[in-house]
């Protein structure tokens, strides 16, 4: 063959942030024709992305309309989707990690007998409803898929337990690969809802909470303790880039607005955001993409679940599952800042999920799958 005509196809930001350094690299490919499309499943959010790495979908389905189903996403990113692929023909599609639009996508060309790329394949809870949708997402892709990108060692052992055994390479995660384009030590906050937090003198916390599994009590545990925290260290500040959704943003504001040195805020580009991970001293997250791109800048991570898909970070000592009780936050977090010793272990741990080169194997393993190359290395750090 000439080119192989490879389609990513992501819809949310943050498919977009690790997908987009992706786009980029097999542009550069003299033996790949790379593609691009989005079905906008999150509509202002990724166009930020997109923005911030100079991609430009060459499809657009924008799905995004309000009150939007679990259900209208699939329907509407499974149509969409099989119009796009009879015009362009791919011989591979890539998809990302667990959304909505990340199955309905490989369900598409699993119907068109496109073969399928999964990026960030081999994550698991082994809980179909935590985190919901996103489990089973990602395990009904991993059936579909014929090409799996794990990101971790973990991952692929993962997919082996599930009698996936053809196609696995293990390359890092991708997001490591974006920060190489987002962090800068010169980057300016411009920022208004920035602008009064010291960086200098404060030990500023980064906090995001946003899960579907967390709705409720269990956000109330977490609101509360982190309440505790700012009225205990007197040297704390705390930004809360806050989701859209109602039950978080009502939530948030009803239990943390107008509490001195708890900033919240709207949610922040990726470039500000990596380079807000850089300059803070430590995170507290549900989300997953923050538990990979904190260690990957020494910067110790709180998960704010009872269990996680990304364990590795635990073993490799760079985060610690804190669960969402209010006692047990409050306490893990007042431990990491009361012992710097305690503290240093986190920061000094290995980062076990990439090392920058994540999108150059993916491309490697694309263009061997194809008979064009030989297979990559593999990423497989010690720790």
């Amino acid at each position: 063959m000439s080119k192989i005509k490879v389609m990513s196809v992501f819809g949310t930001r943050p498919e977009a942030v690790k997908m987009a350094p992706l786009v980029l690299k097999l542009g550069q490919c003299p033996q790949i024709e790379s593609l691009c499309c989005v079905t906008a499943q999150h509509r202002e959010m990724l166009d930020t992305v997109l923005d911030i790495f100079h991609v430009k979908p060459d499809f657009d389905l924008d799905i995004m309309e309000e009150g939007q189903t679990l259900s209208s996403i699939t329907t509407k990113t499974l149509g969409g989707l099989t119009g796009v692929f009879a015009q362009a023909s791919p011989d591979l599609i890539l998809v990302h990690g667990d959304t909505s639009t990340t199955f309905a996508a490989a369900l598409a060309a699993f119907y068109a007998k496109i073969k399928v790329g999964h990026v960030e394949a081999g994550l698991r809870t082994f809980d179909k409803y935590s985190p919901y949708p996103e489990e089973m997402n990602r395990r009904l892709t991993g059936d579909i898929a014929d090409l799996h990108f794990c990101p971790t060692l973990q991952n692929s052992e993962n997919l082996r337990r599930e009698n996936i055994t053809d196609g696995i390479f293990i390359t890092g995660n991708t997001v490591i690969d974006a920060m190489g384009y987002t962090v800068r030590p010169d980057y300016p906050f411009d920022l208004h809802a920035l602008g009064d937090v010291d960086f200098d003198r404060s030990r500023v916390i980064l906090l995001t909470a946003h899960r579907r599994e967390n709705y409720g009590q269990p956000l109330e545990n977490i609101f509360s303790a982190v309440r505790g925290i700012v009225e205990r260290f007197d040297d704390v500040e705390v930004v809360y880039p806050v989701h859209p959704s109602p039950a978080v943003f009502n939530g948030a504001h009803a239990a943390l607005g107008g509490v001195p040195r708890i900033h919240l805020i709207a949610p922040l580009p990726v470039d500000a955001m990596h380079n807000l991970i850089s300059r803070c001293h430590l995170v507290m997250t549900d989300s997953g993409g923050l538990q990979e791109e904190a260690p990957a800048m020494g910067k110790p991570v709180l998960v704010l679940r009872r269990e996680t898909e990304r364990p590795e970070a635990v073993r490799a000592g760079t985060a610690r599952l804190a669960g969402v009780e209010r006692a047990d936050i409050f306490e893990m977090a007042c431990t990491l800042l009361d012992s710097q010793e305690e503290y240093a272990k986190m920061a000094h741990a290995v980062n076990p999920y990439g090392d920058g080169q994540a999108c150059s194997r993916i491309a490697q393993a694309v263009l061997s799958h194809f008979s064009l190359g030989p297979a990559p290395d593999m990423f497989l750090p010690k720790y």
